[in-house]
């Protein structure tokens, strides 16, 4: 079985790639040789960049694939073009959308694949779910062979998850919690999240690769695991050795602070959702994920903690995250008490 994956070396695909080469899959990877340390061995790399498309072309030559997987896909224009470039060389094309478009505010916490997707918040999710609409209205004119996968927040040993972090990740925030700083939770913490490793990721995805009753189907692969922001900070903690030192501040004010955080706060992480993975387990009956976030966090760390490159300072985070916390603890302590 032949697979060609799109990227195949991030957060969500590099787990992907090391479980098909593990199941005997013949895999190429189509992207910009930029990140050629996380190719696992046995895999081919085409070096051609997406968006210029005669030169994929030029790239592919005359070669057809079991299963195309886009994983760098993020308006409709991009997939217009991979429906071009892949409708007669595919039995089968993976989308990577996002459990984000999913409705919001939600009626419901209780997530499944026929919850509306609408998110009025962020035009990253608008911007998925519009893609979604073109994919499946080409499934349904011209046979497009697609499967879609929403994922939610999904990490691997690079990265631990957090609800705000400056533009380089997560690595500020663990510094300031071993310095005994304070750390900005949004809301209360008490909303329900889940982190689903990317290791657990890629058995639901693999399973559902040449499955002929995903075709036409719409996915998300998470954990079964909910916890609370509240939780997922202490857990780290728990990790550094230190006491949490946490600020709760509404995440409507924090949304007013910073335009990123409209999208990926209120129309994504201030939201309790619960992921019903029913669908994809009647699909793939061995997907179970078997790491913990306590578990996989602390992996990550250790891995971080020995990799410089993924230690990137973020000075004006820190900063900001100071100011905002010493003008809001001001604020709280110039209110009239009843």
């Amino acid at each position: 079985m032949k697979a060609l994956f799109i990227g195949g070396t991030g957060t969500i695909s590099t787990e992907i790639s090391k479980l098909c080469i593990q199941q005997g899959w013949e895999l190429t990877l189509l992207n910009r040789g930029n990140a050629s340390s996380r190719v696992p061995e046995g895999a081919r790399v085409l070096c051609a960049d997406i968006h210029d498309e005669a030169a994929v072309r030029a790239a592919l030559g005359n070669e057809t694939f079991d299963v195309v997987a886009e994983f760098i896909a993020f308006t409709p224009e991009h997939v217009e073009r991979d429906i071009r470039l892949f409708r007669d060389r595919c039995r089968q094309y993976f989308f990577i959308s996002s459990a984000s478009a999913y409705q919001k505010p939600l009626h419901s916490p209780i997530i499944t694949e026929s919850t509306p997707l609408h998110n009025p918040y962020w035009e990253y999710s608008r911007n998925k779910a519009a893609c979604e609409e073109v994919l499946m209205k080409a499934y349904r004119e011209i046979g497009f062979p697609v499967t879609i996968i929403r994922p939610s927040h999904t990490y691997c040993e690079r990265s631990i998850p957090v609800a705000i972090h400056g533009k380089n990740g997560s690595w500020q925030t663990i510094l300031r919690m071993r310095a005994g700083k304070p750390v900005i939770i949004p809301g209360d913490g008490a909303t329900l999240w889940t982190c689903t490793h990317s290791r657990d990721f890629a058995v639901g995805f693999v399973g559902l690769m040449g499955n002929v009753h995903a075709l036409g189907e719409a996915y998300h692969i998470t954990s079964d695991e909910s916890m609370t922001w509240n939780q997922i900070y202490q857990s780290i903690a728990n990790a550094l050795g230190v006491k949490l030192n946490a600020v709760h501040i509404a995440s409507e004010t924090l949304a007013k602070l910073s335009p990123d955080w409209v999208g990926a706060l209120l129309g994504d992480k201030s939201n309790t959702v619960i992921f019903d993975n029913t669908k994809l387990k009647r699909a793939v009956p061995q997907f179970n994920c078997t790491t913990r976030y306590d578990q996989g966090m602390r992996e990550a760390l250790a891995y971080i903690d020995s990799h410089p490159e993924c230690q990137k300072l973020d000075p004006e985070f820190d900063a900001w995250s100071d100011a905002v916390i010493e003008a809001y603890q001001k604020l709280e302590a110039a209110l009239p008490r009843l």
